[in-house]
């Protein structure tokens, strides 16, 4: 893998301990077999995970790239097609993703500007191995610069994304649904079984051209402020390393198992136990006890038939 260090038009972004530690780690353990990574969303860089270093260190890595079926984003895959093995494009409700085939799956600065988060989220974790590593880089729904991009019109958005990001496809619609929080994706991860092994969060507001980007700080400390503080100006991005278990019902506890509760013994063993006397009454009681069982309101009728 020769490649992996243009990734994308984006900024300049150099690797970052946060995301490049667990990766070199992961692909570590992997040693003396390939190692396969899911780029999902084409606009981040993957040089902030540490990919190149590691190919340059002998380890065989292969990287595919998936985004939506946007102009947009289809101009930005057709213009770094050549920095990825495979490139899949379309809608990431819908499109074809291999399951279990990825290492490590890679999502950044896509969450954002798509809708149906947490479907999009439930492809790309059934497309990552167990054990695998699912590395988030999204924006901030509660922060004030969110809040600044869903308020602004469409047409000074795209002023200031010019201004900021010269030369750089965008802007995206801002979605921001409310999954894409700091509460949002602690629910999802825990209804789904995964594990956070790392949280972080940064501002990455761009710091020229300098009346721009002071215009804009103000206006974020003001949203801050008047908010109460409910959107944060602290940061703007969060960042998460969340793992996917080997044995996704490892942590599933099934109380009651080794000691049922009282009767519920008796009523399973009588609806195995061959007819004896009274045959018909005996019948009725296991129709009743399978009623209750069940939560049915109709056992009346299910004795009445038996």
């Amino acid at each position: 893998m020769t490649t992996t260090e243009r990734g994308s038009p984006s900024n300049l972004r150099a690797a970052t301990r946060f995301f490049s530690e667990p990766v070199r780690d992961y692909v570590a353990q992997c040693a003396g077999r390939p190692v396969s990574v899911l780029q999902a969303g084409c606009l981040a860089p993957l040089r902030e995970l540490g990919i190149g270093e590691l190919a340059r260190g002998g380890f065989d890595i292969s990287v595919t790239a998936v985004d939506a079926d946007q102009p947009l984003a289809r101009r930005v895959l057709r213009d770094t097609q050549t920095a990825y093995d495979d490139v899949i494009t379309g809608d990431l409700r819908t499109v074809p993703i291999p399951q279990r085939a990825y290492d490590v799956v890679y999502c950044a600065m896509l969450l954002e500007r798509v809708r149906h988060v947490e479907l999009v989220l439930d492809r790309l974790t059934s497309a990552l191995k167990p054990g695998g590593l699912l590395l988030l880089r999204t924006g901030d729904r509660n922060s004030a610069a969110a809040l600044l991009d869903r308020m602004l019109p469409r047409m000074i958005r795209k002023v200031v994304w010019s201004r900021f990001r010269p030369g750089i496809p965008g802007p995206f619609t801002p979605v921001y649904e409310k999954a894409v929080s700091d509460e949002g994706i602690a629910s999802y991860t825990l209804m789904r079984g995964l594990v956070i092994a790392a949280r972080g969060s940064e501002l990455t507001r761009p710091e020229s051209p300098a009346w721009l980007a002071s215009s804009v700080r103000l206006t974020c400390a003001a949203i801050s402020r008047l908010s109460g503080g409910r959107f944060a100006d602290g940061h703007d991005e969060l960042l998460y390393v969340i793992r996917k278990p080997l044995d996704r019902f490892a942590r599933v506890v099934l109380p009651g198992y080794r000691h049922p509760p009282a009767g519920y013994h008796r009523r399973c063993v009588s609806a195995e136990r061959p007819r004896a006397r009274g045959g018909a009454t005996r019948d009725r009681s296991v129709a009743r006890g399978v009623g209750r069982l069940a939560g049915l309101d109709s056992w009346r009728r299910a004795a009445r038939r038996a």
